[in-house]
């Protein structure tokens, strides 16, 4: 028998309006989801009562509360409430870990686009500035990607800088640009106007995120998803920086008559100023 999760994703696309926001909501807090009544959930879905009713009589719940007693049932079992939870088998947490990990890795990999893949590389290529979009735990990771893509190309920046508004940083954008957002669980309210303003500007987004965020997608020019699924209460950003190595070795071997010279620029650089260890 199929579980919420699996039931949301089937039937997502003949959901009204109204009911895919429950659906969203219910994808970004599905660890959550057993502390909600239908109501508190209405609430902070924006929608009706009636609406969440509907919604889970269509998945199958004769009452919500059988929703939920599902879920505390496999919450007690030990069993994940998201997605890969064949992946988790095994008597420790280590053995748990790695099958979850292995599980994500395998997910994003098979899931992913070969075409949008290569029309966001073409972009990034040919972008005049790359800028990187995170906030909250996406930060770290936009961090690390400019990092890497730092070493084939000038012009790739993060944004927010600490303590700092967008609107400055943004208002010289062009459709010559690029920004990838990465937008993981949970995210800032700001980051849906923030697509829909870049949209209505003609400015190339390349999307990061984890496969269940179906309703950012119509505001991107591309899709690039990895899963944060964990056995534990935190979510693992390990299919995160796996997408970004490829993402950066990709784009390397794309640019490397360019890239070779900047890299060998940069390493000359790091002996003169004695800034790296020597091994």
């Amino acid at each position: 028998m199929e579980q919420l999760d699996e039931r949301l994703k089937a039937q997502y696309p003949s959901l009204s309006p109204q009911e895919q926001r429950v659906a969203d909501f219910i994808f970004d807090h599905f660890d959550d989801l057993i502390s909600y009544n239908s109501a508190e959930l209405a609430q902070l879905s924006g929608v009706s009562k009636a609406t969440v009713s509907r919604l889970f009589k269509r998945l199958g719940y004769e009452k919500y509360k059988d929703m939920r007693e599902e879920l505390r049932t496999l919450r007690q079992s030990g069993m994940p409430l998201t997605d890969n939870r064949d992946a988790v088998q095994g008597n420790t947490l280590l053995a748990r870990h790695y099958k979850q990990e292995m599980a994500n890795l395998t997910q994003w990999i098979n899931a992913l686009d070969a075409q949008q893949f290569a029309d966001a590389m073409a972009c990034m290529v040919k972008a005049r500035r790359i800028v990187i979009i995170g906030m909250r735990n996406a930060y770290p990771a936009a961090l690390h990607l400019r990092q890497q893509l730092l070493q084939a190309r000038g012009q790739v920046l993060v944004l927010p800088q600490p303590g700092q508004s967008l609107s400055e940083e943004l208002v010289d954008l062009t459709p010559d640009d690029l920004v990838v957002m990465m937008a993981f669980r949970r995210r800032p309210r700001i980051i849906r106007p923030l697509m829909q303003q870049l949209q209505s500007s003609g400015i190339p987004v390349l999307l990061m995120c984890e496969p269940q965020a179906h309703s950012l997608f119509p505001f991107a020019s591309w899709q690039l998803c990895a899963p944060l699924d964990s056995v534990s209460a935190y979510d693992s950003y390990s299919s995160v920086n796996s997408l970004i190595n490829l993402l950066a070795n990709a784009f390397l071997h794309e640019i490397l008559d360019k890239g070779r010279p900047r890299i060998h620029d940069i390493a000359s650089l790091y002996q003169q100023l004695d800034e790296l260890e020597q091994r």
